[in-house]
């Protein structure tokens, strides 16, 4: 079973996309250290002390030279996965935010219309505020994020918040209704 590539944009250089290929590293070096016990043990069942040994009775059970395969397999998808898939897309509708688990049902869509203020944070964090006050709002870990795209998504965000019309927040205790004209 292969993997689907990403599908075709209608027009792509209108949007950023960013994948989670910091953890896609990360399986990438589980994977093959799996891959490396599994020759290990390979190694280690040819190269007995006796000759006689390494072509009898092998030292280590084949069974535990086949053991760290599937895992490493899973480990390789997972990697591929995290590398072909978007985790955001800053498009010029929103900001599109994946799941790790079950993106298609569970992706969220933040339009610019509804965002009032968003940030990316020393905590490797994106926040993303709903109100002027900051009292709602989202906030999406970016650490699945190479270092360089996380530079490269806080210019995105913080030129798109830039360029975004701000309507000032209305004072308490003012009437939000604009005073009428007389002739």
């Amino acid at each position: 079973m292969s993997l689907s590539g990403p599908k075709n944009v209608t027009e792509p250089h209108k949007e950023l996309r960013f994948t989670r290929s910091a953890q896609g590293s990360l399986f990438s070096v589980l994977a093959a250290t799996c891959a490396g016990i599994s020759f290990a043990l390979i190694l280690l069942n040819f190269l007995a002390d006796e000759p006689a040994l390494a072509l009898g009775e092998p030292r280590v059970s084949w069974w535990w030279v086949i053991a760290p395969l599937p895992p490493a397999a899973l480990l390789c998808r997972l990697a591929l996965h995290c590398t072909r898939h978007a985790y955001l897309i800053l498009t010029p509708l929103g900001i599109e935010i994946f799941p790790f688990f079950n993106p298609r049902e569970k992706m969220q869509v933040l339009y610019w219309s509804q965002i009032a203020n968003a940030e990316v944070s020393e905590a490797n964090q994106l926040v993303i505020h709903f109100d002027h006050r900051e009292n709602s709002g989202v906030v999406a870990s970016l650490a699945p994020l190479l270092p360089a795209r996380r530079k490269l998504l806080a210019r995105a965000i913080m030129g798109r918040m830039t360029s975004l019309p701000r309507a000032s927040p209305p004072l308490s205790g003012c009437s939000s209704t604009a005073p009428e004209e007389s002739d």
